[in-house]
């Protein structure tokens, strides 16, 4: 008898190889690496920076909440991920999410991994999906002078995008 014609036992196949099979839920979690926030059914991303929330502070969801509301959309459309929780790479964001619209809130196109930089407000198409960068949550969501001028900025470039 050759040792090419040696058939082992299912369980014994097992056992050698415990340590180099792979396990497919491991390739599972790399498709699905960033956790969000919203349902992602219109291919909508906010990508945000809070150290201190899992993906969003509650203060700070109100204020997209009502944003939101004001271009006829809501939580469900989009998809929010927290920077600060998992660090944002486009590439692999796209391959998860695939979004058409990719909204930075207090970080810059290179921050993620963009092959160049943009100023704030401004729309930047490229590679299927049009970018904005923005002032961080912290900036937008406040009842200051400033606030409310960065706040009209933003709400002219999300007229233009979601044409409201």
């Amino acid at each position: 008898m050759s040792i090419d014609n040696v058939h082992l036992p299912g369980i014994v196949t097992a056992a050698l190889y415990k340590n180099v099979l792979v396990d497919g839920s491991e390739i599972q979690n790399k498709t699905q690496r960033y956790k969000f926030l919203g349902n992602n059914q219109k291919k909508i991303t906010f990508v945000t920076k809070d150290a201190d929330a899992v993906f969003i502070a509650d203060k700070h969801l109100l204020f997209i909440t009502k944003m939101l509301e004001a271009c006829k959309m809501n939580i469900a459309d989009i998809a929010i991920v927290n920077h600060a929780a998992h660090p944002v790479l486009i590439h692999e964001l796209k391959l998860q999410l695939h979004p058409q619209i990719l909204i930075l809130f207090g970080l810059e196109s290179v921050d993620i991994k963009l092959p160049f930089n943009f100023p704030q407000f401004k729309l930047q198409a490229y590679d299927g999906c049009t970018y904005v960068c923005a002032p961080s949550l912290n900036e937008l969501d406040g009842e200051t002078h400033e606030s409310k001028l960065l706040k009209s900025k933003l709400w002219v470039c999300l007229r233009q995008l979601f044409e409201v």
